[in-house]
């Protein structure tokens, strides 16, 4: 399970132990302190949910990336089927078939299922060479790997908007051939996590294991 319900794991199922990847109660470290003392009633119900039935929930998140190779990684690169284009070397680079940054960003969409998928540069761009960075993986990372000769499109979870999204907006801008698409943060990692099932299913045999999708809460005005 990717992360922020309960609700859709326990019902119908009978399943109580859940396996997320992300916090499911609002922050990066699950501090519900504060929550608790504001008496929020967001969080009051959830956490009354989880209590009533005996729910156990198991944050899966830094050693799963750090699986050899990373399980997420391996989960997304089968979801849109890059594998055969993976750099043997750097894993997150991807030599893929030319073509244009609208129509690499339709395949992520048709493949991911994510909604509010967002692009950065020219749609008709020419491009090749894939640098994947599912999840937030900083803005850092996502420079570093741009600003190679051999990058032309960085593909990635989220970032806040005036980092990466403003550097390739500037980028595109000056006339660099380069460009970025966002999936989502959710929508970028799912199918890791969808793997993680898999990958359980091979060794526990005492319960059931079964993967259950986070659905994208956003939607779009047309």
């Amino acid at each position: 399970m990717m992360a922020t319900t309960c609700s859709s794991a326990r019902r119908g199922r009978g399943q109580n132990l859940v396996i997320t990847h992300e916090p499911i109660f609002y922050s990066h470290l699950d501090q519900t302190a504060a929550l608790s003392a504001d008496g929020d009633k967001v969080w009051a119900e959830k956490e009354k949910f989880i209590r009533e039935h005996k729910m156990v929930v198991w944050r899966f998140h830094d050693h799963w990336h750090m699986m050899k190779p990373d399980g997420i990684m391996v989960g997304v690169t089968r979801k849109l089927g890059w594998q055969s284009y993976q750099d043997q070397t750097t894993k997150g680079l991807f030599s893929l078939p030319k073509t244009t940054v609208k129509q690499l960003a339709l395949e992520i969409q048709n493949k991911l299922g994510p909604k509010a998928l967002r692009v950065v540069g020219p749609a008709d761009l020419s491009v090749q060479r894939v640098a994947l960075m599912p999840g937030a993986g900083g803005p850092a990372g996502h420079m570093k790997a741009l600003r190679r000769d051999d990058v032309d499109v960085a593909v990635i979870g989220e970032v806040p908007e005036w980092e990466t999204i403003e550097y390739v907006a500037d980028a595109a801008a000056q006339g660099k051939k380069k460009a970025l698409i966002l999936i989502g943060h959710i929508e970028s990692e799912q199918p890791g996590m969808e793997y993680c099932a898999e990958w359980l299913k091979g060794f526990v045999k005492e319960v059931p294991v079964s993967f259950v999708a986070a659905k994208d809460p956003f939607w779009q005005v047309r």
